[in-house]
């Protein structure tokens, strides 16, 4: 007689219960303080078939379920016809799950093809198409806000290949106006780490979409970013958020930007801004990066006072 199997579904886990909750608090905070949705909304949510889009799309569907208000989803794939793009994925997945969603075949594909010389990164092009295209069905499906899935990894590299390549301090905006400024664009997995992302997507076991169907390499600089990112991250634990929270906790009057603080007009009568000159003064930081949401202790931190 065979025993009775006792092994546990990854989503029946004390572990996947406190990750599935973590990111639904993640993004539940984002949208809450970026004012992300609104009652009535229509929300579009751009689904490519990676990881991110489906946890993004997970989370907001149980969102949904339990908001005190009322908003609408619809699931938006956009079919650019490269070779061997699985095109009955998607509909099976979003049909099983019951939600509305519209597939959008443009073949993009043979455009990029055409205009970028073999052997070079397309994903630029691409991306300008992509956009067009989906702003375009926004406004076809009376759409409200488009949802995209970066998360926080993504919004770091994006200052870091700013603040190393384009001479500028910038990222990806939580929340912000359309290039064709008619829509607004949402990005509520921005407080979400993209490792729990990865776990839950594994945990879920969503259908996956390989993104490299197109044969195209991904953008070297953010590959070497990413890659610095993640060692960081293992060997300084706590540096990524503490870096991270640096972009909430912004001080225009002690960078060197004119357009974002007026330092020609600063006199003795305009008093102590923003604590003053503390360039000569040893910080007073924490002896550890603690975690707020795991409790876990962080990179330990050496000051150097530079005389």
């Amino acid at each position: 007689m065979t025993a009775p199997s006792t092994s546990t579904s990854p989503l029946e886990t004390a572990a996947f219960a406190k990750l599935q909750k973590r990111l639904r608090h993640n993004m539940g905070q984002a949208i809450a303080d970026f004012n992300m949705i609104e009652d009535q909304d229509k929300i579009m949510v751009c689904l490519s078939g990676g990881k991110d889009s489906y946890a993004l799309l997970d989370l907001l569907l149980n969102l949904k379920s339990r908001a005190p208000i009322h908003f609408d989803i619809i699931a938006v794939n956009l079919d650019q016809k490269q070779p061997g793009f699985p095109e009955q994925v998607l509909p099976t997945y979003l049909t099983e799950l019951g939600v509305e969603f519209k597939i959008v075949e443009e073949d993009t594909y043979s455009v990029v093809t055409d205009k970028i010389e073999a052997g070079k990164t397309t994903c630029a092009l691409c991306s300008r198409l992509r956009r067009a295209i989906l702003y375009r069905t926004a406004a076809e499906l009376g759409a409200t806000k488009i949802a995209l899935g970066h998360h926080r990894d993504d919004i770091l590299e994006t200052l870091m290949l700013n603040m190393f390549y384009g001479g500028t301090m910038k990222s990806m905006p939580p929340k912000l106006v359309s290039d064709n400024g008619q829509h607004v664009v949402i990005r509520p997995l921005a407080y979400c780490k993209e490792k729990d992302i990865i776990e839950f997507a594994h945990a879920k076991a969503f259908p996956i979409i390989p993104c490299n169907l197109c044969g195209s390499q991904e953008n070297l600089q953010r590959q070497n970013i990413k890659a610095m990112l993640t060692d960081w991250d293992q060997r300084f634990p706590g540096r990524i958020e503490s870096m991270f929270r640096s972009l909430r906790n912004v001080v225009p009057s002690h960078l060197l930007d004119n357009e974002q603080f007026d330092f020609k007009h600063i006199s003795r009568e305009s008093g102590i801004i923003d604590g003053g000159d503390l360039g000569f003064d040893k910080p007073e930081l924490p002896h550890r990066f603690v975690d707020e949401q795991t409790n876990d202790l962080g990179e330990r931190l050496s000051i150097v006072e530079i005389k």
